[in-house]
């Protein structure tokens, strides 16, 4: 259970910060971080990150796709930790 809180932990920093280097390199016309990554990082366990990550840097939070998949992708993995610890 502790590996797991600290991969948690590290997926969901490295999530955030990976949506805070996208709106960078967006504001700055650079090349941009593909949105299947993003989706991926999320599913691999960052999707809180990426929530705050979203709001924090006001990034893809236009999107229908992002708006929505990423807290279904959260509560998805929230019931599959509680089932998972019954």
């Amino acid at each position: 259970m502790k590996y797991f809180i600290i991969y948690m932990a590290v997926i969901n920093v490295i999530t955030f910060a990976v949506f805070g280097i996208d709106k960078l390199k967006a504001v700055k016309n650079r090349w941009r971080v593909p949105e299947k990554i993003l989706f991926l990082l999320a599913l691999l366990g960052g999707s809180l990150g990426a929530i705050i990550g979203m709001y924090s840097f006001r990034h893809k939070t236009k999107k229908i796709a992002f708006r929505i998949g990423i807290p279904v992708i959260l509560i998805v993995q929230i019931i599959f930790i509680y089932f998972m610890n019954r």
